[in-house]
C-alpha cells in the first residue's frame, strides 16, 4: 500500500508539471478516507485553483482554516485565492496572517508584496486604473510552488511566457529576476527590475530587489538612490530602514548605517535581524561591546538566529558561555536547520572549542561545518587549474614586455593579496595607519574592470584569452575605470590599499594596466595558511576551503602561479611572511614602506591604535598589539591534517626540520 507520504508527494509533482485534474483526484481520494489532513486539503485547494473551480477551492481551504486555524500554509492557500478572484486587499490580510504564523518562509514575504502592488478591487479603494494590469494569477501560484519545491526552471519558463503574452506583466518580470539573482546573473536581474520600476514606480518590493541587486553590482550610488525610493515609498516599515542601511552600508557608511537599523528598531523593536545587521556595522567600526550586545539582542529575540552565533564566534576574541554553547548544540538536534545555519553553528562551535583549547572536539565542528557548507558551493578544481595555467601561458615575459608602457595612474593602489588567513589584514593595517594611505576593504572592482574588457573582446569572451590583442589604450581603461569604481571608497590620499586576496592572478593584467601600483604577498606558514582558511568559514567566496584536498591543490596552484609572477616580473611583487612581521614588527613595517616608496611613520608601528572600519574576520585581532599565538596555530590540529601534509609535500620539503609536521621530520630539501 503506498503511504500517504508518498502520495502527497505524487500529488505535489503533477501539480507542477500542469496535471493538476490528476493532483485534485489523488487528494480526493487520500481526503475520502484522511478527511481532516490539513496538507491534503491545502494541495486539494491549489489544485482546485489552478484548473478554476474556485467553490471546491474555497470548501478545502475553509476546511483546513476550520481545523488547523494556526497552519500558514492554509491560510497563504486562501490568500491565493482571493487575490485570483480579485479581491487584493483580503489576499493581503491573509498573507499577513500566515506571515505572523510562520515568518520563516520568503515566499509569503513576495506574496504580500504582490498584493499590495495589485489593483484595489472595485469600489474598495482610489482609482488605480494607471497600474499595469495583473493577469495569470493561477500561472503566477504555479511558478511560485516549482520554485518552493526546488524547480526554479520550470518557473522561469512560465514567468517568460507570461512575459511574452503581456511584456507589461510586473510580477512576472520582478520574479524572473528573483531568479536571475538567485543564480548571480545580476546583471539580467537589474534590466528586467529596472523595466518594473519603470512600470510600477510605487512597487515597493521591486524597489528593495534593485537596491540588493545593484548592491551585488556594487553599483553603490544607484542602490543608494533605489533604497531611498523604498523610504520613500514605506517610511514607516522596518524593512525600509534596512534596506537602505545595507545600501549606505556596503557604500562604507557604517556609522549612517547604524542610524538606519536604530531607527528600524523604532518600528520593531524586537526584530532579530535588525540587531544582527547592526551589530556587523558597529564590529566593523570598532565598537565590539555594543555589537556583542546587538548579537546577544538578535538571539534574545530569535533562539535560532545563527548567523549571530556565527557572528560573535567570528570576532574572534569572543568566549560563549556554558549556556550559550548548551543552546548551540541544542539548535543542532534540530531537523528543520537549514544547511547553511548548520554549517553556521558548527563552525562557532569550532571556533570556541579552539579559543577552549578542546581541538579534538574544535576539528569535530570545523569539518561538520565544512561537509555542509562544500555541498552548497559551487567550485571546480579542474577549471581553477586550467584558468592559472592559461595566465601562465598568456602571461610570459614576451607578452609582459611587449605590451609595457602605459602611464603612472594619479594614484598608486598598493594590493595585498595571497591565501585567506594569511596576514593580509595585518599587513593592511599597517599601511592604512599612515597619513599618506587610505585603507579600504577586500574590493571587487579589479576582476569587473577586467571583465568589462572580455565584454567588448571580439575574438574572446573568457579570461585571460579577451587580453590578447589589447593596445595600450585598452590596458589604460582597465586601470582606469578600477580607479574610477574605487573612488567611492578613498578619501583622497596620494595611495589606497585594495585587500582582495584573489587579485593575485591578475598580478599580470596590475602590471600593464596600473603599472606605478605596488603589490604586496601575504605568506604564512603553508599549513598555518591552509587550515586557517579550512576553519574560517566565509561568507561568500574562496569556495576551495571546504575541502582538504581542494583546499592543498589550490596552495599548490597559488605558488606555482606566484613563482611564475616573480620569474617573468622580478622585484614587482613583495612576498610578506607573517610569522617574519610578528618576530620583529619594526623590521617588516620599515621593508613594507621601503617597497612601496612611503616615508617611515611610527603610527604604522602602533596600527592596533588606527580607527578605522576594518570588515574582515580578523577586524577585531588588527586592533590589539602584535601577538605571537596564532604562529604554528596548525600544530594543535597535526593529528587531522595527514591528507593536507600529503598534498603539501611538495612546499614542505621547503622548509626547516623545525617547521615540519613529525610525519616528515628529516624530509627536507637539501
Amino acid at each position: 500500500m503506498v503511504k500517504r507520504e508518498e502520495q502527497f508527494a505524487n500529488a505535489q509533482a503533477h501539480l507542477r508539471a500542469g496535471n493538476t485534474r490528476m493532483a485534485a483526484e489523488i487528494c480526493d481520494r487520500i481526503l475520502k478516507t484522511h478527511p481532516g489532513d490539513a496538507n491534503f486539503l491545502c494541495l486539494a485547494a491549489m489544485a482546485n485553483l489552478a484548473m478554476k473551480n474556485f467553490a471546491i477551492a474555497r470548501q478545502r481551504v475553509d476546511e483546513a482554516i476550520r481545523l488547523y486555524p494556526e497552519f500558514a500554509l492554509a491560510h497563504e492557500t486562501y490568500g491565493d485565492l482571493m487575490m485570483i478572484q480579485g479581491q487584493s486587499a483580503a489576499g493581503l490580510r491573509a498573507y499577513e496572517h500566515a506571515m505572523r504564523l510562520d515568518p520563516t518562509r520568503p515566499v509569503i514575504h513576495d506574496k504580500i508584496e504582490r498584493a499590495k502592488a495589485a489593483p484595489a478591487a472595485e469600489g474598495s479603494g482610489p482609482d488605480r486604473s494607471d497600474r499595469p494590469k495583473m493577469p495569470f494569477d493561477a500561472e503566477i501560484a504555479r511558478a511560485l510552488e516549482h520554485e518552493r519545491s526546488g524547480d526554479p526552471q520550470t518557473a522561469e519558463m512560465i514567468y517568460r511566457d507570461i512575459l511574452k503574452k503581456d511584456p507589461r506583466h510586473v510580477e512576472a518580470a520582478r520574479l524572473l529576476a528573483s531568479i536571475a539573482a538567485t543564480h548571480k546573473r545580476f546583471r539580467e536581474a537589474e534590466i528586467f527590475l529596472l523595466r518594473v520600476v519603470e512600470l510600477a514606480p510605487d512597487y515597493t518590493r521591486a524597489w528593495v530587489d534593485l537596491t540588493n541587486v545593484q548592491r551585488e553590482l556594487d553599483k553603490f550610488n544607484e542602490a543608494i538612490e533605489s533604497a531611498s525610493r523604498v523610504l520613500q515609498l514605506a517610511p514607516e516599515s522596518p524593512e525600509s530602514h534596512m534596506v537602505y542601511a545595507s545600501a549606505i552600508g556596503m557604500a562604507g557608511d557604517h556609522e549612517g548605517a547604524i542610524a538606519a537599523y536604530q531607527r528600524a528598531l523604532e518600528y520593531a523593536p524586537q526584530r532579530a535581524g535588525v540587531f544582527c545587521g547592526m551589530a556587523h556595522h558597529q564590529k566593523t567600526i570598532g565598537q565590539q561591546d555594543e555589537a556583542i550586545n546587538s548579537y546577544r539582542q538578535a538571539i534574545a529575540f530569535k533562539p535560532d538566529h545563527a548567523e549571530a552565533y556565527w557572528s560573535l564566534a567570528n570576532l574572534k576574541t569572543f568566549r560563549f558561555t556554558d549556556a550559550e554553547v548548551d543552546a548551540m548544540h541544542e539548535l543542532l538536534k534540530s531537523d528543520d536547520l537549514s544547511d547553511e545555519a548548520r554549517s553556521q553553528v558548527h563552525n562557532a562551535l569550532g571556533l570556541e572549542y579552539e579559543g577552549r583549547k578542546d581541538y579534538a572536539q574544535a576539528f569535530e565542528n570545523f569539518d561538520s561545518c565544512n561537509q555542509v557548507r562544500r555541498k552548497l558551493e559551487s567550485y571546480d578544481p579542474v577549471e581553477t587549474e586550467s584558468t592559472q595555467n592559461r595566465i601562465i601561458d598568456l602571461f610570459n615575459a614576451e607578452f609582459i614586455n611587449r605590451n609595457a608602457g602605459v602611464a603612472p595612474s594619479p594614484v598608486t593602489p598598493i594590493f595585498v593579496v595571497g591565501l585567506p588567513r594569511s596576514g593580509s589584514t595585518l599587513i593592511e593595517q599597517i599601511l592604512a595607519s599612515h597619513s599618506q594611505v587610505d585603507g579600504t576593504h577586500e574590493l571587487g572592482d579589479l576582476s569587473r574592470a577586467v571583465q568589462s574588457v572580455r565584454r567588448r573582446s571580439r575574438k574572446h569572451s573568457r579570461f585571460p584569452e579577451a587580453l590578447t590583442n589589447l593596445n595600450n589604450d585598452e590596458w589604460r581603461s582597465i586601470g582606469e575605470e578600477y580607479l574610477r569604481r574605487t573612488e567611492i571608497f578613498r578619501s583622497g590620499a596620494p595611495y589606497f590599499v585594495d585587500k582582495n586576496p584573489n587579485n593575485f592572478i591578475y598580478a599580470g593584467v596590475l602590471k600593464l594596466a596600473l603599472p606605478n601600483c605596488k603589490i604586496i604577498n601575504a605568506r604564512r606558514h603553508p599549513l598555518d595558511s591552509c587550515f586557517g582558511s579550512f576553519k574560517q568559514l566565509f561568507a561568500s567566496g574562496q569556495p576551495f576551503t571546504y575541502d582538504m584536498t581542494e583546499l592543498g591543490e589550490y596552495y599548490l596552484q597559488y605558488v606555482h602561479l606566484l613563482d611564475h609572477w616573480h620569474e617573468v616580473m622580478p622585484g614587482f611583487i613583495l612576498d610578506v611572511q607573517y610569522e617574519a612581521v610578528v618576530a620583529d614588527l619594526d623590521s617588516a613595517v620599515q621593508r613594507i614602506l621601503d617597497y612601496c616608496g612611503l616615508p617611515f611613520e611610527e603610527q604604522c608601528l602602533r596600527f592596533h591604535e588606527t580607527e578605522r572600519a576594518v570588515k574582515t574576520a580578523s577586524s577585531e585581532q588588527v586592533r590589539r598589539p602584535i601577538y605571537s599565538s596564532s604562529v604554528n596555530l596548525w600544530r594543535n590540529y597535526e593529528a587531522h591534517l595527514d591528507e593536507l601534509v600529503h598534498i603539501l609535500e611538495p612546499v614542505l620539503r621547503q622548509l626547516p626540520d623545525a617547521d615540519l609536521p613529525a610525519s616528515m621530520a628529516g624530509k627536507h630539501s637539501t
